[in-house]
């Protein structure tokens, strides 16, 4: 038996949306601004929190207002016996490896990296690719991040 992913209604989908674009804006002025009460924007956040629906109020952090100015994004075969947790649990003791996804295709993970510069991203890509359940990588680097990571379109559609 699925169990069916949480349905937002077009209230949620209001909540979500002023939260997603104001994310400071505080219960209070949005229940205000969506003309419902302060208790009923308060219990739907929550239920969208409990759904998992909402999994983040932290605010998004750019690398490269941190230094990171590279970002590039690497395909990794790992030996199959070796397994991909081992793999992807000493991947996430390296700093600038800000994702890792198992995937499908030529290669068993995915991982978006940043780097200071294309010196350091070979730093990076070598202490990757030197662990034991590594055999091969292909790395791509980004030029220009045309559509940020978004989910509002996602937000409006489930909210129809």
């Amino acid at each position: 038996m699925t169990s069916q992913p949480p349905r937002i209604d077009e209230l949620d989908g209001r909540i979500l949306h002023l939260f997603s674009t104001q994310p400071r804006i505080g219960v209070l002025e949005a229940s205000r601004r969506l003309r419902v009460a302060r208790g009923t924007v308060q219990a739907r956040l929550d239920r969208l929190e409990r759904d998992g629906v909402v999994i983040s109020w932290g605010p998004r952090i750019s690398p490269a207002a941190l230094g990171y100015g590279v970002t590039a994004f690497v395909t990794l075969e790992i030996v199959q016996h070796e397994g991909r947790n081992n793999v992807s649990a000493r991947l996430a003791r390296i700093p600038e490896v800000l994702e890792c996804w198992t995937v499908t295709g030529s290669g068993d993970l995915w991982c978006r990296i940043v780097a200071h510069s294309n010196a350091d991203l070979q730093r990076v890509i070598d202490t990757m690719v030197t662990d034991a359940g590594v055999v091969r990588s292909v790395s791509l680097i980004g030029l220009a991040e045309l559509i940020p990571y978004r989910t509002e379109p996602l937000v409006l559609e489930s909210a129809r």
